[in-house]
């Protein structure tokens, strides 16, 4: 929760570590699909090695492109009920009243990670790292890319 709250990456040898539990469940034999994960070029090579010990390969790769200045004011505006979880945007999906769930009435809030500068430095991040992974993925042929904007 403290590498999130800062807006930094989770360690690999943590990420990888759940990744590599969660995949062998019994819910994942016929296949499964990762979000946000790998991110970093170690934790595709693990993912690799993962794979091959689970008897299983990759089959694709999807990077969803939106502009830098786009995801920032998505997820700075983003705003969640404390109740249900519902999710509203200040801007793209606004609730009826200010501050106030349309489906329960509960008071919505802002992550603590959802502020500019966390934002900001959550995509700088990504963008150092995202590079040399869409690299990586696109040698092995798995690589599509599709606009999110």
């Amino acid at each position: 929760k403290s590498f999130i709250d800062k807006g930094a990456l989770v360690p690999d040898e943590v990420t990888i570590g759940i990744v590599r539990e969660r995949l062998s469940q019994e819910d994942c034999i016929k296949g499964f699909l990762l979000d946000g994960f790998p991110r970093t070029v170690a934790q595709a090579s693990a993912l690799e090695e993962i794979m091959k010990d689970l008897g299983k390969k990759i089959d694709y790769v999807l990077n969803i492109n939106v502009d830098s200045g786009l995801l920032l004011k998505r997820l700075t505006g983003r705003r969640i009920c404390k109740e249900c979880g519902a999710t509203y945007h200040l801007e793209f999906n606004p609730p009826a009243k200010a501050d106030v769930c349309d489906k329960c009435g509960g008071e919505l809030y802002q992550r603590s990670d959802d502020n500019e500068e966390t934002v900001a430095n959550r995509l700088d991040v990504n963008i150092k790292q995202t590079k040399p992974l869409l690299d990586f993925y696109g040698e092995l042929g798995y690589l599509e890319s599709i606009n999110g904007e």
